[in-house]
C-alpha cells in the first residue's frame, strides 16, 4: 500500500494543503493526477501527487482510496518541484502554479484534433555562414549545452544584428543532443513570423505552440503533442515558459526586456525566474536576448550573474538607420499643428516616391486619448473604472467613448453632464487620428493599422503583417505592436509621432521604456541594403533616453539610469513590492493595510534587534486606495514596500505569514503580493 499526499484542485483559500490518500498501485509517482473523494459528500475532485510515502502521518483509518489515475494527463516531478517553488517565491497557493502547467480544454475524438497554423508554410533562408560574432556566439553557448552547464546569457545585439540565426543553432545543438528547447516571444503576433522560420528550418512537425489567443482545443491538443514528445521545439508568448518538455536544452527569450515577460495576474510570476528554475533540474542553458537590455539583466551582467555576448554589427553590413529628433515646440512657433513635423512629412513623401515603405508608432490607440469640457474642466470617465475614456472614431457602433480597461462603450456626449456646456473638447492622439492624417495628406497610399482596436483575433494579425509583407501596404501605424521583432526589408522611415508618450508615465521605467521603444522601432528601418531614416517627435529633445536613443549609445544610456536607481533603491538594487488587500467592505480592507503594515514595522524591527540591519533597511509607505481598481462588489488597498537587495524572500515569507493569519481569523480580506510590478495603478 502507498501513501500519497495530494493537492486538490478547489477554489476555496481553505484547502491549500495536502490531504493525504491510499492506493494499491506500486507505480503511482510525483506529478500523477487522480480523481480523488473529497469533502464529507465524497464528491469527486482532481488533484496531483505532490509526495508518495510508505508511512503516513495520520492514522489509516481515515484515510480513503482514490478514484482513478489520469496519466495522460499527468505531469512531471520537475513540474511539480516548480510548482511548489512557485508557492514560496511568489506567496501564492499550490494549485495556481500547478495550474500554469496544465492544459485548457479537453480531448479530442479520435482524428479530430486540432492544429495551429496548420495552413503555415516554412520560409527560411539559410545564410551560407554565419558572421564572425554569430558563430562565436552560436559557439560560446553550444559549449554550454554540450556539457550540460546550467547558464545564463544576455545576447545584447543591435537591431539586424541576426540574433534569431544564433538561438536557431542554440536550438539544433540541442536537438542533435536528443534534448528539448523552448522559445520565447513578447507577443503573440509575433509568434506567426517565428513560426514560418523555423518551420523552415526544422519542420513544422517537430514545432507546437502556446499562447493565450489559440482556442481551449487547440490548446489542450498543442500540450499533449508536447507531452507526447511529438514536438521538441516549443515556440510561444509567455506561457510557453510552462510547456510539458521534458530533458529540456535551453530556453531562449527574445526581446527579454519586454513588460509582457511578467505576469500581471494571478500567479504574478516572472518569465525569467520560472525559466531559471526549470533549467536547474535540467541543467539547461537560458539565453536572452536584445538590442536594448532590461537595465536589470545588464547589472547582472556587471555582476558576474549573467554572460555577457554583444552583436555589435547588422548580419548585412549595412549601418544602422539614421535618427533625427523633431523639437516640437519649434514645430509649434512655427505653426505646425499638424501630427506631422515637417521633416517627417517630407522624408515619408520622399520614401513613398522611391516605392519602399513606413511605419508610424504613436503608443496611445483610439482617436483621442481624453475628452473634457472646456468650461467646467471635467473630463469623461468610466462609471465602473473610474479612468478617463478614450475618444474612438471608428468604434464598433461609429463614433464613441470606450474604457480600455472594461471594453464598454459610450455615447459621445453633445454636452457636458457635469456643467450643461457644449464646449466638449478632444485631447491628444491616437492611431486612430494618425491614420486618418495620413489618409489626408498622402491619399495615395495604402495604410494599414496594428493595434488592440484592429486586431480581434490571431488571424487579423497575420492578415495585417501578412499585408505589410507582401507590400500590400505602404504605411503601417500601430502601438508598440509595431516596435518588436518585426522584419520587412522595404521599410526605409520610421517616425516616433510621440515620445513623450512613455516618457511621461508615473513609473521609475518611463526613460527605460522610452529608450526601449524609440531605440526597438528604430530597428525596423533599413534592414535591406539601404540605410534607413528614424524621425523622433518630442516636445523633450534634450532627454537623455531620447538623445541615447537617438546616438544607438546603450551604454551611456545605462550608466545613466542605473546611477539613479542606485541612489533611489529602485530595481535591480533593491525590490519594490507591491501588497494589494482586497475586501468586500471598504472600511475591512483598509483595517487589514493598517495592520499589514504594523505587521511588517514589526517584523522589520525584531529583525533589527536580531541584529540583521540590512533586512531592517525596507520602508513601508502608507496604504492607498487603488483608485484605478473597481472588482465587483469589493474595495481594495495597497502598499509599496522597498526591499533591500538580497531580502526579498524574507520579505515575501512575513507577507505570506501575515495573510496566513488572516485566513486563521477567517478575515474577508485577501492579500495579493507583487515583486517588481510593472505597472502601480
Amino acid at each position: 500500500m502507498k501513501y500519497i499526499n495530494v493537492i486538490v484542485e478547489n477554489k476555496s483559500r481553505y484547502t491549500d494543503n495536502f490531504f493525504t490518500y491510499r492506493t494499491d498501485r506500486d507505480d503511482i509517482f510525483v506529478g500523477a493526477k487522480v480523481i480523488v473523494p473529497f469533502g464529507a459528500k465524497n464528491r469527486p475532485k482532481e488533484g496531483f501527487v505532490f509526495e508518495v510515502t510508505d508511512n503516513p502521518e495520520c492514522s489509516e483509518e481515515k484515510l480513503k482510496d482514490i478514484l482513478e489515475v489520469r496519466e495522460s494527463e499527468s505531469l512531471t516531478e520537475e513540474i511539480i518541484k516548480t510548482a511548489r517553488w512557485m508557492k514560496q517565491r511568489y506567496a501564492i497557493r499550490y494549485f495556481d502554479g500547478v495550474r500554469c502547467f496544465i492544459p485548457g480544454g479537453k480531448p479530442a475524438r479520435e482524428g479530430r484534433k486540432k492544429e495551429p497554423y496548420k495552413d503555415v508554410e516554412g520560409k527560411y533562408n539559410r545564410p551560407e555562414a554565419l558572421t564572425k560574432e554569430q558563430q562565436e556566439a552560436a559557439d560560446e553557448i553550444g559549449k554550454a549545452v554540450d556539457e550540460k552547464k546550467q547558464e545564463i546569457f544576455l545576447i545584447h545585439g543591435v537591431t539586424a544584428s541576426g540574433k534569431t540565426e544564433v538561438y536557431m543553432e542554440v536550438i539544433d545543438r540541442c536537438l542533435s543532443l536528443g534534448r528539448t528547447a523552448i522559445m520565447l516571444v513578447p507577443e503573440i503576433s509575433l509568434t506567426g513570423q517565428m513560426i514560418e522560420r523555423f518551420a523552415g528550418r526544422f519542420g513544422k512537425d517537430r514545432i507546437a505552440v502556446m499562447h493565450s489567443r489559440l482556442t481551449p482545443r487547440e490548446r489542450y491538443d498543442e500540450w499533449q503533442r508536447i507531452k507526447e514528445g511529438s514536438a521538441p521545439i516549443v515556440i510561444g508568448a509567455r506561457m510557453g515558459v510552462f510547456a510539458p518538455l521534458e530533458n529540456i536544452g535551453a530556453i531562449i527569450m527574445d526581446e527579454e526586456h519586454e513588460a509582457t515577460y511578467k505576469a500581471d495576474m494571478t500567479p504574478k510570476y516572472d518569465t525569467v525566474e520560472v525559466a531559471a528554475k526549470r533549467l536547474q533540474y535540467y541543467s539547461g542553458v537560458l539565453v536572452l536576448g536584445s538590442a536594448t537590455p532590461s537595465v536589470t539583466s545588464y547589472q547582472r551582467c556587471k555582476d558576474g550573474i549573467y554572460k555577457l555576448i554583444e552583436l555589435k554589427e547588422r548580419y548585412n553590413k549595412t549601418p544602422l538607420p539614421q535618427v533625427e529628433i523633431a523639437d516640437m515646440r519649434e514645430e509649434l512657433r512655427k505653426g505646425n499643428t499638424s501630427v506631422f513635423s515637417s521633416s517627417l512629412y517630407r522624408a515619408i513623401e520622399d520614401t513613398l516616391k522611391e516605392g519602399r515603405q513606413v511605419i508610424l508608432l504613436q503608443n496611445r490607440r483610439g482617436y483621442s486619448n481624453f475628452v473634457s469640457c472646456r468650461e467646467c474642466g471635467k473630463v469623461m470617465k468610466c462609471p465602473e473604472c473610474g479612468i478617463s475614456l478614450t475618444y474612438h472614431k471608428h468604434g464598433k457602433e461609429g463614433e464613441s467613448l470606450v474604457c480600455h480597461y472594461c471594453g464598454r462603450e459610450f455615447p459621445v456626449p453633445e454636452k457636458c453632464p457635469e456643467c450643461g456646456s457644449r464646449y466638449i473638447k478632444f485631447f491628444g492622439t491616437g492611431t486612430e487620428k494618425v491614420e486618418d492624417e495620413i489618409k489626408k495628406f498622402f491619399p495615395q497610399a495604402v495604410t494599414g493599422r496594428l493595434d488592440l482596436d484592429a486586431v480581434k483575433n490571431r488571424k487579423d494579425v497575420d492578415r495585417i503583417l501578412g499585408d505589410f509583407s507582401k507590400k500590400k501596404t505602404d504605411i503601417l501605424v500601430g502601438t508598440q505592436m509595431v516596435a518588436k521583432g518585426l522584419d520587412f526589408d522595404s521599410v526605409g522611415v520610421v517616425g516616433v509621432i510621440g515620445a513623450d508618450v512613455t516618457l511621461n508615465i508615473p513609473d521609475y521605467r518611463s526613460c527605460e521604456r522610452t529608450f526601449q521603444l524609440i531605440t526597438q522601432v528604430a530597428g525596423r528601418a533599413g534592414r535591406g541594403q539601404k540605410q534607413g531614416l528614424v524621425i523622433v517627435q518630442t516636445y523633450d529633445p534634450e532627454n537623455y533616453a531620447v538623445t541615447a536613443a537617438a546616438n544607438h549609445d546603450y551604454e551611456g544610456f545605462f550608466n545613466i539610469e542605473a546611477a539613479q536607481r542606485k541612489i533611489m533603491g529602485y530595481p535591480p538594487f533593491g525590490d519594490i513590492i507591491m501588497v494589494n488587500l482586497t475586501a468586500p467592505e471598504e472600511e475591512t480592507a483598509w483595517d487589514c493595510a493598517k495592520r499589514c503594515r504594523l505587521y511588517m514595522e514589526k517584523a522589520l524591527s525584531g529583525a533589527a534587534k536580531e541584529g540583521d540591519l540590512k533586512a531592517a533597511e525596507g520602508k513601508i509607505l502608507s496604504p492607498k486606495a487603488a483608485g484605478g481598481f473597481r472588482g465587483r462588489n469589493s474595495f481594495r488597498y495597497y502598499l509599496i514596500i522597498k526591499c533591500p537587495k538580497g531580502e526579498r524572500g524574507r520579505y515575501v515569507y512575513y507577507l505570506d505569514s501575515f495573510s496566513r493569519i488572516l485566513l486563521k481569523n477567517k478575515s474577508d480580506c485577501t492579500v495579493g503580493i507583487d515583486v517588481n510590478p510593472y505597472s502601480f495603478y
